[in-house]
Formats: structure tokens, C-alpha cells, sequence
């Protein structure tokens, strides 16, 4: 069986008998359920059971829930979510390409896929596809609900199947979509049967496009395909092929400057000089290439020498029209050549990453109005002229921002607040959430003694068989983290803890550890500060930037990381983009470790 086909169009159908839901850029996939078997089953009839492991794992791990329901067929996407609107193509693709079962058990533990479900097949072994997509729906709800798993897509969970968000209001989805460059909008008539016979009237596809501003450096008229350069540090890189999209005209116009003013390179290939530049939609940028691109217009007012990798990076992701931006080419990290633009670009980027460690906690940012060459200040109230997406929660005659979604983010980025530092706890509990160590040594001369105080943290660690994770604070330090149940032990409970640690460490090396709060008397030793894990207090948030001068970064580690080659200013905005790409998210699953973590047991040893 072949999934239901879409028709593209460029306007939004509307009216009572629609139903909007968002598209996600992924692999299309029928999900087969029985009491024996759990199949995955692309597009094109392969199946995917082995290059998604963590989906088969998870669908077998609730499966006496759902039993009694079997032989249940589903219809979704595969997707690797970056927001709940957006899912990043690459990373989807890369792991449909792998065929080693190590590498692809790799990719799944760095990179997890989700399965976002929106219809329903079969039900209990009967056919459910001649019934209409509002009674499928209803069975899906209650399907998700006896499965106890999230009726819309949340990236930040690691319940690896979710049903998608169904809603009448088109205008609220198509901006929800444009706020996280999504890459566009279903429309499904509520009366649709599922078809796969042809493609569907009923249903309807509508692209979020991107428009780039590309160079047109080479004609092949062999096939007919042109391609598309920008400049990256002063050098021409391809990044798309295209046809698609000119008219006899504009094709014969084009192909014309290229065979007459071009250089021959090829039998059938010409090459001319930077200077047309056009401009080319797509849905988004693999890291190579523009995907499905189709031919703008010509843009005749820009040079060659504007069209550059970083534009094509923000025109690929453009900043919704929500956040007024201003001034982006204000310098921020002078000595890096970072830009505010870049910085936008970079908290765009790390949202996935910082945002459920941002999430529901009262924020304290550092701003550095005139980039970190100027004065700073602390922000905790949130100023008048807030936007009304902005989120607070009163305490104490403070109202503190929150930091909830990527428009709050990037309008904090536009004020540059360069430093995001979070409390312990959320403000749905007064317990912590996680127990952290500061590591804080005289200079970052003496980081050695940061790296050694870690690990001797986590030998600690797993003698009490506590999960650690670590990070580096962007300064001259690390901290070490310990993931607690949510809402379970009090901050005089994980005191008893922190306390033992650090005694502990400090009397079995006193040259080199010291609690000792008053700097003066410290000496060369490193600071053990477990006073700071305390209701109210806060801890510079994981990938939040800093404000040296280095745009260095409060990064996750790896612990084989760990060492005498470790050094803080490894961990810049750039690196750390590159980071995330070659290794994911050390902290992905904090949460879930946290939820586990027996730590309970630990306290009756030390009490």
C-alpha cells in the first residue's frame, strides 16, 4: 500500500470544510502494527524498520497498551524536529542513506526521529480508509490518549510517536509556520476518504518558500539546467541547479547570455564572470544545496559581491515579520567579526537546544547594548515595551520574562542580551530540577584544574550510579550537572548532597580545591561552589553565548571530552554551529535521565 498523494497549489484553500495541519519535511511513512510484527514502510515500498530503530524500540515499549487495538495501520512522517513546526531534511535523509547497524545506532542516539502520525488506516484489523478524515481523526484521538502520548508534535519530548495539531483556523497555522520557516501547510477537506489511487484534490500541499539571491555561473545546455553560486570567504560555491520556474523567455534569454558573452568549458557547458544574479525559491538549505528549487525572477539592482554564504543563511532563514530586527550589521563581537545578524542566526540555530532549558524559568539576561566592547547590565523585569508575544510570571514585584518560544528568543537576541542565566527550578515546582557544581578556577590559566575536579565528580557520580553531564560555563570554568525527577527532593535535600561531594574533594586535595567563598583567600586553588545551587540563585544556561570577547559558548561535553587538551575558548559561536551538526545535543536527553535518576537512594546512604 502507497501513501494518499497531495496536490501542490500556491493558495490556501478555505472555508468550513477544511482542516489545516502543518507539513513537515521528512520521509512519508505507513506504520503496519500487529500483535507480531511493527513494519515501517516508505513511499516507495522499502522498509525503514532498520535505519529508525528508536521508533520500533518505542512502539515496542508501549505495546501492552495497545493491544487490545491491533492490527492498527497508521499514515504520518518521519521527521527530525527542530521546533514543532519545522523538521530538518538532512538529518532524516542521511539516516535513510545508512546501512551499518552501528552508524545508524549512532545517528538514532545523537540524532532521535520522530514518527508524527496524521491518519489512521486500520483499526483493530477493520478498514478505516472508506470513513471520513474527522471520524478517522476521533479514533486517532483516542488512540493517542489511551497511549498517553502527545496529541501534537513537541520536539523536545522523547515519546518518539506523536499525533499532528489539526486546526480549522488557517491564518493562526500559516503564521505559526512562517515563525519557525516550516515548510508549509495541508489543507485536508473533512469529508476526504484516503486514496491511494491518485493524487488528491482533497488535500492539498502549500510551500513556505524561501527566496535567494543567487549568482548564475554556469549554463550545461545539454540538459537545460543553470547553476546558482554565492561567494564564501572570497570564493564561488555552487549551491543549486534549476530550471524549473523560467518561461520560454526568460529560459532563452538566459541561455543566450551564457552561449554569446560565456567561456566554453565543456562540450556543451559555458561558464561566465560573477555578475547575473537571480533569484531562486526553495524550501530550505541541506547544507549544500537549496531544496526544490524553482527559478524567482531576475534580480538586475544586486551585485555579484551581495550575494555571500551568510545572506543566503538568512534569507534561508528568514526572521518572522513578528520581530522587528534592527541594526544587524551592528558589530558584537568585534574581535570575531560577529555580527548581530550572525548572532540572530546563531540563536535560530541552538532554539532546539536551549529552549527547554529556558522554558517556564525566571530569566535573568546580561545585555550589552553596544556589543561586549561597551557596558553591560542585568535584566530581570520585563521592560514596557514588550511585545505582546512575550510571556511573564510575577515574583516577588518582578515580572520576569520567560523565555518560551523562538520569537521571545530573537527579540531578546535584537536587545542583545548576549547572557541567558536560569534558576534551578521551574516555576511549576519551588524543588530543583537539577543539581549543578561550579567549577570556578583562579583563570583560565588553570582550567586543568576544572577538568580534573570534573572527573573526579563523576567518579563520584557513578559510585551513587547518578547520570552526569557536563558543560563548559563559557568562562573560565565547567560545571557538572545531575538531572533530579521533577517536583521530588527540596534544595535542603540536594544540600546534603552537594555538601558531602564537596568536602569530600576539597579534604582529599586541599592544594587544590577550596570552598572558601572570599576570593582573597583561595589562593591558586580552584573554587568548589555548591553554596550557589540554592533557590533564587541562577546558572548561566546551556548554549547560551558569553560576553568575552572570544563569542565564546556555555557548551555541552561529551565526558570522553574531558581532558588535558580541553580548553574553554575551543567553544565559539562558529564551532559550536559546526558542533551541532557533527554531533548533536550532549544534553538531549537530560530530561529523561532525570526522570530515572535514584537519587533518593543516595540520600538514605548519606543520611
Amino acid at each position: 500500500m502507497k501513501p494518499m498523494l497531495l496536490t501542490d497549489a500556491d493558495i490556501i484553500p478555505e472555508g468550513e470544510d477544511w482542516i489545516y495541519e502543518t507539513k513537515y519535511d521528512g520521509f512519508r511513512c505507513l506504520l503496519e502494527w500487529s500483535e507480531t510484527s511493527i513494519t515501517l514502510t516508505s513511499r516507495n515500498g522499502n522498509r525503514l524498520n532498520e535505519m529508525f530503530p528508536e521508533i520500533i524500540r518505542f512502539c515496542h515499549e508501549v505495546q501492552d497498551k495497545i493491544k487490545t487495538l491491533l492490527p492498527i495501520h497508521l499514515d504520518g512522517e518521519l521527521v527530525h524536529l527542530q521546533n514543532n513546526y519545522k523538521s530538518e531534511f538532512a538529518v532524516v535523509q542521511t539516516r535513510g542513506r545508512m546501512r551499518k547497524a552501528d552508524a545508524i545506532g549512532n545517528h538514532s542516539t545523537r540524532f532521535p526521529c520522530h514518527y508524527i502520525v496524521f491518519d489512521l488506516l486500520k483499526w483493530k484489523g477493520k478498514d478505516w480508509t472508506g470513513e471520513t478524515l474527522m471520524k478517522r481523526k476521533k479514533k486517532l484521538q483516542a488512540l493517542f490518549g489511551k497511549l498517553e502520548l502527545p496529541v501534537s508534535a513537541n520536539y523536545a519530548s522523547n515519546e518518539f510517536l506523536q499525533l499532528i495539531e489539526a486546526t480549522e483556523d488557517a491564518s493562526m497555522m500559516w503564521k505559526a509556520i512562517q515563525i519557525h520557516n516550516g515548510e508549509g501547510m495541508v489543507a485536508k477537506k473533512k469529508t476526504s476518504v484516503w486514496s491511494n489511487e491518485k493524487r488528491s484534490v482533497h488535500w492539498v500541499k502549500v510551500k513556505n518558500w524561501k527566496t535567494v539571491h543567487v549568482i548564475v555561473t554556469k549554463y550545461e545546455a545539454g540538459n537545460g539546467f543553470f547553476t546558482g553560486s554565492v561567494f564564501k570567504d572570497q570564493q564561488l560555491l555552487d549551491i543549486v541547479t534549476f530550471r524549473h520556474g523560467l518561461s520560454d523567455d526568460e529560459f532563452q534569454a538566459l541561455a543566450s547570455l551564457f552561449t554569446s558573452n560565456g567561456t566554453k568549458i565543456e562540450a556543451e557547458t559555458w561558464r561566465v564572470d560573477p555578475s547575473i544574479c537571480v533569484k531562486v525559491n526553495c524550501i530550505d538549505f541541506d547544507g549544500k544545496h537549496l531544496r526544490e528549487p524553482r527559478f524567482h525572477s531576475f534580480s538586475f539592482e544586486w551585485n555579484a559581491e551581495q550575494c555571500t554564504w551568510r545572506q543566503m543563511l538568512r534569507e534561508v532563514h528568514p526572521i518572522a515579520e513578528t520581530v522587528p530586527i534592527t541594526h544587524p550589521d551592528k558589530p558584537v563581537w568585534p574581535k570575531m567579526s560577529v555580527e548581530k545578524d550572525d548572532f540572530l542566526y546563531y540563536l535560530q540555530a541552538v532554539f532546539p537546544h536551549i529552549g527547554p532549558f529556558l522554558h517556564n524559568r525566571l530569566l535573568t539576561v546580561i545585555r550589552y547594548p553596544h556589543g561586549v566592547v561597551g557596558e553591560r547590565f542585568y535584566q530581570k523585569n520585563a521592560p514596557d515595551y514588550k511585545p505582546d508575544f512575550v510571556v511573564t510570571k510575577r515574583e516577588e514585584g518582578i515580572d520576569y520574562l520567560l523565555c518560551n518560544d523562538i520569537q521571545t528568543l530573537l527579540w531578546l537576541g535584537n536587545q542583545l542580551a548576549l547572557e541567558y542565566h536560569i534558576p534551578f527550578q521551574t516555576i511549576d515546582t519551588a524543588c530543583p530540577t537539577e543539581i549543578v557544581f561550579d567549577l570556578d578556577p583562579p583563570s583560565v590559566q588553570e582550567f586543568t584544574l576544572a577538568v580534573e575536579a570534573a572527573l573526579r565528580l563523576k567518579v563520584i557520580c557513578d559510585q551513587f550510579n547518578l547520570e552526569s553531564f557536563v558543560k563548559t560555563s563559557g568562562g573560565k570554568g565547567l560545571q557538572v550537572y545531575i538531572p533530579l525527577p521533577f517536583d521530588t527532593f527540596t534544595y535542603d535535600d540536594t544540600r546534603v548532597f552537594t555538601e558531602f561531594v564537596a568536602d569530600f574533594l576539597c579534604g582529599q586535595e586541599p592544594q587544590w580545591f577550596t570552598t572558601e567563598r572570599l576570593k582573597k583567600n583561595r589562593g591558586n586553588r580552584l573554587y568548589f561552589d555548591y553554596v550557589q545551587h540554592h533557590e533564587g540563585k541562577t546558572i548561566v544556561a546551556p548554549y547560551s553565548t558569553r560576553g568575552g570577547e572570544l563569542a565564546t559558548v556555555a557548551t555541552p561535553l561529551e565526558w570522553h571530552e574531558v581532558s588535558s587538551q580541553l580548553r574553554p575558548e575551543m567553544f565559539t559561536i562558529p564551532t559550536v554551529l559546526d558542533r551541532i551538526k557533527q554531533i548533536g545535543n550532549p544534553f538531549r536527553n537530560f530530561k529523561e535521565v532525570g526522570a530515572n535518576q535514584p537519587f533518593g537512594e543516595v540520600l538514605q546512604q548519606l543520611t
